[in-house]
């Protein structure tokens, strides 16, 4: 070994420790969405228009915040909450169809994008950098958004505390408007199990080996799990849950939370659901 060589010691009996399966939600790294390069890498996926990443492609998010405010009766002028509204991205377009926008986000670096956005657009909408399940809004709103499935990694206990958060926050006879995934989607592309190693990426900005794994558990739970070993031997967990749901079941989940569902999509562009689809659309009513 010459001087300038150095050994790099990697836990392998921790490695082993993670890779065993997890109590169903068990939490891997806490808030790593907040971490200052996941972030920037988020903000670049949710404005990648070539794939469904962090956000939907352009053409799926034009079609969907008219055929919303057309499927729920909205008209010009309400107000309407964007619950993990990311870059903006639906905020901006509801906003130039003359909707009060206000747009929530746990991610401090894709709020103050969306922000630089509304004010070089000129659009009046409200940005918060905000953790939804502390939402403290009460009545303010005609209707609620969270797409592309931001409640189905959620545990029972975080969806029950959203739902009633977004009760709250919704006027009398309010809409709140989400999309789930079904099983159909994990049968399409199965449970994650393999590894890569990267000089940079989307979890590290220096080399690291990734090791994925996928877990099922009953009722159709699943997990998506990034062991990422980094050059120094440091080894980080990430977890991304998913509940994925029938329309029994997301019926069930928002009749708990004070919600009637009013109608179920294939998507939220109007899609009609079939028992094959991927997403379930969702338009729910505020319980009286």
């Amino acid at each position: 070994m010459t001087p300038s060589e150095t050994h790099t010691t990697i836990d392998l009996s921790r490695i082993c420790q993670l890779q065993e399966k997890p109590q169903p939600f068990e939490p891997g790294e806490p808030l790593f969405w907040t971490d200052p390069h996941i972030a920037k890498q988020m903000l670049a996926s949710h404005l990648d228009p070539t794939v469904d990443g962090a956000s939907r492609r352009p053409e799926t998010i034009e079609r969907s915040p008219n055929w919303i405010a057309t499927s729920v009766g909205l008209r010009p002028g309400a107000c309407i909450l964007d619950l993990g509204c990311g870059p903006g991205l639906y905020a901006e377009r509801l906003a130039k169809a003359g909707f009060q926008v206000t747009g929530v986000d746990f991610s401090q670096n894709s709020i103050d994008y969306a922000i630089a956005q509304a004010r070089e657009k000129k659009l009046p909408i409200q940005y918060r950098c905000q953790n939804y399940l502390e939402l403290d809004d009460q009545a303010l709103f005609s209707a609620a958004l969270l797409i592309y499935g931001d409640i189905c990694p959620l545990s029972p206990e975080q969806r029950a505390k959203l739902l009633a958060n977004v009760r709250t926050a919704l006027k009398p006879g309010g809409c709140f408007i989400l999309d789930v995934t079904t099983p159909r989607l994990r049968q399409k592309y199965g449970l994650k199990n393999g590894w890569y190693a990267a000089g940079q990426g989307f979890w590290k900005p220096g080399p690291h080996l990734v090791l994925e794994q996928g877990f099922a558990y009953p009722d159709d739970l699943f997990l998506d799990q990034y062991i990422v070993i980094e050059g120094d031997g440091k080894i980080s967990d990430y977890r991304n849950w998913f509940q994925e749901y029938t329309p029994e079941t997301i019926r069930a989940d928002l009749a708990a939370g004070g919600f009637e569902i009013e109608s179920l999509w294939g998507d939220l562009t109007g899609m009609p659901y079939t028992p094959d689809s991927e997403w379930i659309g969702i338009v729910a009513r505020k319980s009286a």
